[in-house]
């Protein structure tokens, strides 16, 4: 590649990053950390909601510098996804969405920190099926990213060549960048204005990981008086080792399944008690507000 061509390209990477900047704002976490956060639509801004706190006082710095309180309109745990509204803030445009993706695509993650510009570039390095995230969440795609994006960036915008939203910047485990996908961030938008939190799943028994000689699943260590597990006859000590006839292997699992999808769900468990296995009913709750 010509020095001609190396320097277009990089200009037009800044001149994508510098665009998508007006829509980016950044605010002090709880953790005392910067983190960014991106205007969605109507004068609502997403960001990470690992980097907020319920009840906390959130002030967004605007990408012209100004500062304003936002409001903390709900958050989603099992997709990653929080919901801003600041306070006076003047009326962005929305990023448009992007087409599909392929590993291999630059992607360009575009943050803000007190009203300064970040972006950097990279390499989409996977792109995959739906799955389920640790709490539940149904993603929409799984994408991970090479890119060497620092914590400042997580809530941004990611954006692909074109300069259209691919997603917001998380990280996973071991700190793999990883885009949260604008059809699961809009599915958990949705819900949150007109709810303010999205249900998860809730059966009320603590649960532990145990082997118990053929049995290997999640051990009941204690019940919530009002909860499903209860008034489903779970008692403390039952093994559930399979959920509507699939096999569990521990708590983990189970957790996965009692995304917002399952609640109201009648499911049937399969549980060791005493060393005979058995079949409870039981209906899935809705996870208490905490």
């Amino acid at each position: 590649m010509s020095d001609f061509n190396l320097n277009a390209v990089s200009e037009a990477i800044a001149d994508l990053a510098a665009k998508a900047a007006p829509v980016t704002a950044s605010f002090t976490t709880h953790h005392h950390r910067t983190a960014s956060a991106f205007h969605w639509r109507d004068g609502y801004f997403v960001t990470a909601e690992e980097a907020v706190e319920a009840g906390e006082e959130i002030e967004l710095t605007l990408a012209s510098g100004e500062a304003v309180k936002a409001e903390l309109v709900g958050r989603d745990p099992s997709t990653g996804v929080a919901l801003l509204k600041p306070a006076g803030a003047a009326a962005a445009s929305a990023l448009a969405k992007a087409d599909g993706v392929r590993p291999g695509n630059v992607p360009i993650a575009v943050g803000s920190s007190q009203g300064s510009a970040l972006a950097v570039s990279g390499s989409v390095g996977e792109v995959g099926p739906a799955w389920r995230s640790m709490r539940g969440g149904t993603i929409d795609r799984r994408i991970n990213l090479a890119v060497n994006a620092g914590s400042r960036f997580e809530g941004g915008p990611v954006l692909d060549a074109k300069g259209a939203l691919i997603g917001m910047l998380l990280f996973g485990p071991r700190g793999r960048a990883l885009v949260m996908p604008y059809e699961t961030i809009e599915r958990a938008v949705a819900t949150l204005r007109e709810k303010g939190h999205v249900a998860r799943g809730y059966l009320g028994a603590g649960l532990h990981p145990i082997r118990d000689g053929a049995a290997r699943g999640a051990m009941v260590m204690s019940l919530d008086d009002n909860g499903p597990a209860k008034a489903a006859g779970l008692a403390l000590g039952d093994i559930i080792v399979a959920w509507n006839g699939e096999a569990v292997h521990g708590p983990r699992e189970l957790i996965r399944k009692l995304g917002p999808d399952s609640a109201g769900a009648a499911v049937t468990l399969g549980v060791v008690r005493g060393g005979e296995q058995r079949d409870v009913a039981l209906t899935v709750g809705e996870k208490p507000l905490s």
